[in-house]
């Protein structure tokens, strides 16, 4: 990647250069660039746009005139680094329009909407907490853990103990979304940081990891795929101190209307996203935590829709535009537009993908009951027993077992062994023993 080139000082200015020859001869092309998006309101780097300026115009002239533009439309977030620089940005339509949809689909207020439109359903229950593992799997996957998701899922449902690595590391993941969950009513401290990072990766490799602990000292760095080093973290000297004030700065209040420097949560989500991986304060597992505050943050402004949509599964099949858009914000003065704009476009796929799987449950479960009038069944079967049979019919889950039904459905061992069972007596489901627990099965169709 070309990084942009230093701009030149006060004894040179912008306008000045354009008066002189030969730029003055094309004067309006060099005019038309003093605007922060390209004409398809994209916000580029400099490494993008140098490709589509007009063949013949000054490189260093015209990214000069595209940051004249944006300079005057900065927003300052907060001082970032050693020495300290501003993290600034500018909303963009992009930004703009992920902030719109989350409003309208990932609020509290709509989740419970959603559970009302399908009704108390049991096997909702199940397509959220499918849902959670998402985020819980693909971050880990998103670090280099080399196992499926249909192994890791398997994993999760049948609270089956890790057995390498890479499973201790889903498993971690899944307790650090748990515990984000449970401390979002919490104030953002650095001991809050540092728990969160013990929940995630305590157990998998704790040498490697040092789990809770902040770095001491300057030999950590990120590489990329090829071995060579993109990003140096500010030194460990005075990190304490820079995450005190990255935790002033977020548990100050920001979204007041009548603030003048009002900012939506959705921004100041991804901006402690961007800061928790630029000053990279563990050893290891800088990633996942970053991430985890992220839904954090989302969870604490009331946006609980997002317990269940898994950005990571987008940002583990675009690694290279992630690790991207943490490098365009480094080597441009950390102009942090380039990390929220990208995202901003994965948030907008997420909140899609998580809305339509609701549209297909709703859709599902209306199907479902007209099955049950017509098969003669809908009077056979128990509340918690539709449930079941409909989730196994969706394919949503396959294997169920008296503990997993028990945390999904909300009810006693006793009750969800008795659900099960009640199945098996009405020659919907088999089961077998596996291990040391019976493990339930939708019957095959003869």
């Amino acid at each position: 990647m070309k990084n942009p080139p230093t701009l030149r000082g006060r004894s040179d200015p912008v306008f000045d250069r354009l008066l002189r020859s030969p730029h003055k001869e094309r004067l309006s092309q060099y005019l038309a660039l003093l605007k922060p998006l390209d004409d398809q309101g994209r916000y580029l780097p400099f490494d993008s746009l140098r490709y589509r300026w007009a063949p013949g115009l000054d490189s260093s002239l015209c990214w000069a005139l595209v940051k004249k533009a944006r300079t005057a439309q900065y927003s300052n977030l907060l001082p970032l680094g050693e020495p300290t620089c501003w993290l600034k940005f500018i909303l963009t339509p992009q930004a703009q329009k992920a902030i719109s949809v989350v409003d309208r689909q990932a609020t509290t207020a709509v989740l419970e909407y959603m559970t009302g439109q399908i009704g108390e359903r049991a096997h909702f229950s199940y397509l959220l907490n499918d849902l959670i593992e998402d985020e819980a799997i693909s971050s880990s996957q998103l670090e280099g853990a080399a196992t499926t998701t249909r192994v890791a899922k398997d994993m999760l449902k049948r609270h089956r103990l890790p057995r390498t690595p890479d499973e201790r590391m889903v498993i971690g993941n899944y307790k650090m979304m748990n515990f984000a969950w449970e401390q979002r009513y919490e104030p953002l401290s650095v001991e809050l940081i540092a728990a969160m990072h013990r929940v995630g990766v305590e157990g998998i490799d704790d040498s490697r990891y040092s789990p809770g602990a902040f770095r001491t000292n300057d030999d950590v760095v990120v590489q990329d795929g090829e071995g060579n080093t993109v990003h140096s973290p500010p030194p460990a000297a005075g990190l304490v101190s820079r995450l005190q004030v990255l935790t002033q700065w977020i548990n100050q209040t920001h979204n007041n209307l009548h603030q003048a420097d009002y900012l939506h949560p959705l921004i100041k989500a991804i901006a402690l996203h961007f800061v928790l991986g630029y000053e990279h304060p563990f050893r290891d597992g800088n990633g996942r935590v970053a991430r985890a505050l992220f839904y954090w943050f989302m969870f604490k402004n009331d946006y609980s829709a997002f317990r269940y949509i898994a950005i990571s599964v987008l940002l583990r099949n675009a690694p290279l535009k992630y690790g991207r858009s943490y490098l365009n914000t480094e080597a441009d003065d950390l102009d942090l537009t380039y990390f929220i704009d990208f995202q901003c476009s994965v948030v907008l796929r997420a909140v899609g993908s998580f809305t339509e799987a609701y549209r297909k449950s709703l859709s599902d479960a209306q199907l479902f009951d007209c099955w049950l009038r017509e098969s003669g069944f809908l009077n056979q079967l128990t509340e918690k027993q539709r449930a079941l049979f409909q989730v196994a019919r969706s394919g949503m889950a396959k294997e169920f077992t008296a503990v997993n039904v028990k945390e999904n459905l909300g009810c006693s061992y006793n009750t969800a062994s008795a659900t099960l069972n009640g199945l098996v007596a009405l020659k919907l489901f088999e089961k077998r023993k596996m291990g040391r627990e019976w493990v339930f099965f939708l019957r095959p169709v003869a």
